[in-house]
């Protein structure tokens, strides 16, 4: 029997994380908004969700399931390095604990829905103060003594994949019924690098959607080549101080004049791994943890066909 991640008790079993936020997101764009509660509420993400995570225990057959959240999906220590971390999705600033992210209308009344269901499920949700969902998912993989399945919408977890120890990337293409499966080779291949590669790649070239300047004027194929001839970033910037060292003049003009961000980048790009995890039993439940809640639910939301699949994909 497998037991919880979080009490690191040996466990061997293939465990799944979720990037929750990243899939009910998914999940609320894919289903049209005409999914309804009897009280006419949207439900679409609600859903949307419990049909994901029927179609990803049904084909992988996880031994344990843990659906991590953003706590803070903007935290501070990230802003305190790059202050345009993210800053363009903030709806509202608030001076003590996390600022508000722009969320359509209707599915921020749906994650209180997602969470309730999820806690009389069974399933283990785990969020941590100060962390970002892809934290905890970096510290649970960091723990893992078996295969990990990390489910996500979000690329920025490719510099978890690791084919020694089994851990992979399912990322979703068109609902979770085509899920790209993201190993080192398939990284080598698009990108040209390995897992913590990834994450030298993605600073060195910038993400706008999280507010990551990047190093102007070196995009993803010239930071895969910087990658590839000079191993990773500390190879590259003592390539910039090495004048033997194969850099256009620009490239090397550009390098330098970046340090600052170079040098701060790191800890905002790289997931964390030493979060403080809670003791959370991460086995995948068989039943119900609160049945009469979970009916409750059921009925309030009209949750109807997807719950009930769920229901008897965790029973087999």
């Amino acid at each position: 029997m497998s037991v919880g991640y979080g009490m690191m008790r040996g466990v061997t079993g293939r465990l799944m994380l979720l990037d929750t936020a990243s899939l009910y997101f998914r999940a609320y764009f894919g289903v049209p908004d005409s999914v309804k509660a009897p009280d006419g509420t949207p439900v679409n993400a609600v859903r949307g969700l419990l049909d994901f995570i029927d179609r990803l225990v049904k084909d992988h057959r996880p031994d344990a399931l843990v659906a991590c959240m953003d706590a803070d999906w903007r935290p501070q220590w990230r802003v305190d390095l790059i202050p345009s971390y993210k800053a363009h999705r903030v709806a509202e600033e608030h001076e003590v604990g996390p600022d508000e992210e722009v969320v359509p209308d209707t599915l921020s009344p749906q994650v209180p829905v997602i969470e309730a269901v999820l806690d009389a499920l069974g399933i283990a949700r785990v969020g941590v103060e100060g962390y970002e969902a892809d934290d905890v998912i970096g510290t649970f993989t960091a723990r893992a003594k078996g295969p990990v399945d990390i489910v996500t919408g979000d690329r920025d977890l490719y510099q978890l994949v690791d084919d020694a120890r089994g851990i992979r990337v399912l990322y979703p293409l068109k609902g979770v019924g085509t899920l790209q499966l993201t190993d080192e080779a398939w990284l080598r291949e698009k990108y040209g690098v390995d897992g913590p590669g990834y994450a030298d790649l993605a600073l060195l070239r910038g993400d706008p959607s999280d507010g990551l300047p990047g190093v102007p004027g070196i995009g993803e194929k010239t930071a895969a080549k910087l990658l590839t001839e000079f191993g990773d970033l500390a190879g590259i910037m003592a390539a910039v101080d090495d004048p033997k060292a194969k850099l256009t003049p620009a490239q090397r003009k550009r390098l330098d004049e970046s340090r600052p961000y170079v040098a701060v980048a790191p800890t905002v790009v790289r997931v964390a791994g030493d979060v403080p995890l809670p003791d959370v039993d991460t086995t995948l439940p068989r039943i119900p943890r609160d049945p009469a809640a979970l009916q409750g639910l059921a009925e309030r939301w009209g949750l109807g066909g997807s719950l009930q699949r769920l229901l008897t994909t965790l029973a087999v």
